[in-house]
């Protein structure tokens, strides 16, 4: 048997050569896309199974360079679709996989999924190849329910059914910290020995400090301003409200700032806002709160225009009610910005109080002004 695997990677429900920073895309599609690449570049074959966005696109994109494929399989409509319906659609992605793979003549060593829809899509691939499965949830249902603040936010009991099952039948689980392999174990009652902590990583040959007056610059800030910078999707769990809320108590006792403080908020679409209520929402909260000369929404930023962002920043702000990992805190300190971020989930993992920044509680607006002041 060759050293070198040929992996079958589904990541049913968002593409990992998406733009970042909408409303399906963030820290689990650069996950997906660097794992992709990087076992790629060491001999192995990866082919990342997507569900099909844009019937103009290519059918199968070699865009991660040699050794590993994007194929877009057709499963639904052929556009940004809610992920929460892509579910019925799933037995068609299967087949559109179990065709792909006999017309490539492929048998794969490892599925390797990637959220609880491509856990679901495993399953069935199993019972027809019997090839092993090795799972990453990213997110867990029953925490995002743990944090949610409204009935409409609340996760459905099928994603929890469903992923309560692929604790049970995977073959291995990989948790992306500590924090999470307990949550696993602790609400979901899986087996301690199947699972793997494996941290994700940061690529450091695009994220690297900068020079703050060169990365201003090159965003067309003014090279004394204060950037105090958000960056993520624009959804409840985010806890953007308590950034502007903490924002508006730091000017308010502090109105010496305001003249250069910049509060950069990217991600989403602020020019489709009544397609997004978050979005609605927040806007309508900054003009309540009095900051809309210092708070801006840019929507979202491709990464190679995110690192001059985090090397501008004085800060970066992660507010979240709920975090798996946090890609944007290990991009940001990767760019030497410090981080101040609720002590929740893998965040209370990645930051190191007083030292690469600072934990606060979650949902206090008062602690994350007194932070970003001290900074």
């Amino acid at each position: 048997m060759s050293d070198f695997l040929h992996i079958a990677m589904l990541s049913v429900h968002t593409c990992p050569l998406a733009t970042l920073g909408g409303k399906e895309t963030g820290g689990m599609n650069v996950y997906v896309r660097d794992l992709a690449r990087e076992l790629a570049r060491r001999g192995h074959r990866v082919d990342v199974y997507t569900r099909s966005q844009d019937a103009d696109a290519p059918r199968i994109s070699n865009e991660l360079g040699p050794g590993a494929r994007v194929i877009h399989i057709p499963a639904g409509p052929e556009h940004p679709y809610n992920k929460h319906l892509v579910y019925d659609h799933l037995p068609e992605f299967v087949d559109g996989v179990l065709a792909q793979a006999e017309a490539d003549s492929i048998q794969y060593d490892v599925l390797h999924s990637h959220y609880w829809l491509s856990g679901a899509a495993a399953r069935e691939l199993r019972r027809q190849w019997g090839t092993p499965i090795v799972h990453m949830f990213h997110t867990l249902g029953k925490m995002k329910n743990a944090v949610a603040r409204r009935p409409k936010e609340r996760e459905t009991p099928r994603r929890i059914q469903i992923e309560t099952e692929i604790v049970r039948f995977a073959d291995a689980l990989v948790a992306a910290t500590p924090v999470e392999e307990e949550q696993l174990v602790r609400l979901y009652g899986a087996d301690p020995a199947s699972i793997r902590v494996i941290s994700p990583g940061v690529d450091t040959e695009r994220f690297h400090p900068i020079p703050a007056a060169h990365a201003k610059e090159r965003i067309g800030l003014c090279e004394d301003c204060c950037v105090i910078l958000f960056v993520g999707r624009i959804e409840p769990l985010k806890g953007i409200d308590n950034l502007l809320r903490a924002i508006a108590q730091v000017v308010g006792k502090r109105p010496d700032l305001r003249a250069g403080l910049i509060v950069p908020i990217i991600g989403g679409d602020p020019d489709r806002i009544h397609e997004d209520d978050e979005m609605v929402r927040l806007q309508e909260l900054r003009e309540e709160l009095g900051i809309g000369d210092v708070v801006t929404f840019l929507g979202a930023k491709d990464q190679d225009t995110l690192q001059y962002y985090y090397s501008a920043a004085e800060m970066v702000v992660m507010p979240s009610d709920y975090e798996s990992f946090g890609m944007v805190a290990l991009e940001a300190m990767a760019c030497g910005a410090p981080v101040i971020a609720s002590d929740v989930g893998g965040l209370s993992f990645l930051v190191q109080h007083g030292r690469t920044g600072y934990r606060i509680p979650a949902r206090d607006p008062a602690a994350l002004a007194g932070k970003v002041t001290r900074l």
